[in-house]
């Protein structure tokens, strides 16, 4: 199926088929961080092509080009798309990301983010397709041994949806040794906030990210937000993360885009503020833009969960030229209790839903 939304400025399918030289494949794109890319792309003259089997993401939110729905495990719909628009490189999002049901169901997230990684990459290189640029994540760097954690920090995931992760991009590194294919892996660490615009925001089903779930209970729809563990040896005992604005992350996908198409090498960065912010301290900035009261329960802490995950990002900042605008904590939350209200407001098909 082929959607042409006549929407946004977007063009129609037939020219866009024409232009296929500003086409980007983005797998995934019908998700949270995919979504958004798109619209970054679009606004950087590209196009681009979501292909997604709306599992997780969702039609509304495929805005800026066309919609093509399928698996990444399936090679022949894959190699039709490919034909179709002839892109010029690869965004790969798809993928499932539930930490928890990776440790239930390994099998289905090798099958899926490997194995569909694999029939994805195969079918780019018989395209003549030999730029990538992937969504890894920090889960790759598993119990971090200190922080801010720098792309050359050892590698050791803990869990399975890390570990399919990791092998993706250790088979990106094989590719490019063997068939020179070009690839930016970008491990990014706490995707949060919302288009600043309001076209598009953040909604999992089941939700398991902090900051929405803390706007659901400032919202009236939970009662409370736990938080597990307060002995954490940070400074109010709450695990500190490193929260990025979904939109900085989308900026930072064209700007790889854009240095592949340069000419550059294969290269892995690191995204986030650089910036940590504990459990409580996100829920008091939520409390401060909300202007509503948000309960707490102390849980306990759950096994493996590190006291602090802080990103280096030094070196996408310099070799991407990666400024991330929307840095503090306050304008994620801001942004992402808009879209909470403007769903609250009217009748919203819920748009998006996090791949990474």
């Amino acid at each position: 199926m082929v959607r042409d939304p006549r929407v946004d400025g977007a063009q129609p399918v037939d020219a866009m088929t024409r232009d296929g030289n500003r086409c980007v494949l983005v797998t995934g794109g019908a998700g949270f961080v995919g979504s958004h890319a798109c619209k970054a792309l679009a606004g950087a003259g590209y196009t681009p092509v979501t292909y997604d089997n709306l599992v997780h993401g969702h039609e509304t939110a495929v805005r800026w080009g066309p919609l093509e729905v399928g698996d990444i495990l399936d090679g022949a719909k894959l190699a039709a798309v490919l034909a179709r628009y002839r892109p010029i490189a690869v965004l790969h999002f798809a993928a499932f990301a539930y930490v928890g049901e990776s440790m239930t169901n390994p099998v289905k997230y090798y099958r899926n983010n490997v194995a569909g990684s694999v029939t994805l990459f195969e079918a780019a290189l018989q395209h003549g397709i030999r730029r990538v640029v992937f969504s890894s994540s920090c889960a790759t760097f598993g119990i971090p041994r200190g922080g801010p954690i720098a792309e050359d920090h050892a590698q050791v995931p803990v869990n399975p949806y890390g570990r399919t992760k990791l092998v993706v991009e250790q088979l990106l590194s094989d590719l490019d040794y063997a068939h020179g294919l070009r690839s930016i892996v970008l491990r990014y660490f706490n995707a949060a906030g919302a288009d600043p615009d309001g076209q598009l925001g953040e909604m999992h089903l089941p939700e398991t990210h902090l900051i929405p779930l803390v706007l659901d209970v400032a919202a009236g729809r939970r009662r409370s937000i736990p938080v597990f563990g307060v002995d954490h040896g940070t400074p109010d005992g709450s695990c500190i993360r490193d929260y990025v604005h979904v939109s900085d992350l989308a900026t930072a996908h064209v700007q790889a885009v854009e240095r592949l198409l340069a000419g550059e090498g294969s290269a892995a960065f690191n995204l986030g503020t650089g910036r940590g912010a504990s459990v409580m301290e996100v829920i008091e900035a939520a409390r401060r833009v909300t202007g509503r009261d948000i309960p707490i329960e102390i849980a306990p802490a759950r096994p493996g969960d590190p006291p602090a995950l802080i990103a280096a990002s030094d070196q996408a900042r310099v070799a991407l030229g990666w400024r991330p605008q929307w840095a503090a904590l306050e304008a994620q939350i801001e942004h992402a209790w808009r879209w909470v209200e403007s769903r609250q407001s009217r009748t919203v098909t819920p748009v998006c839903t996090s791949t990474t």
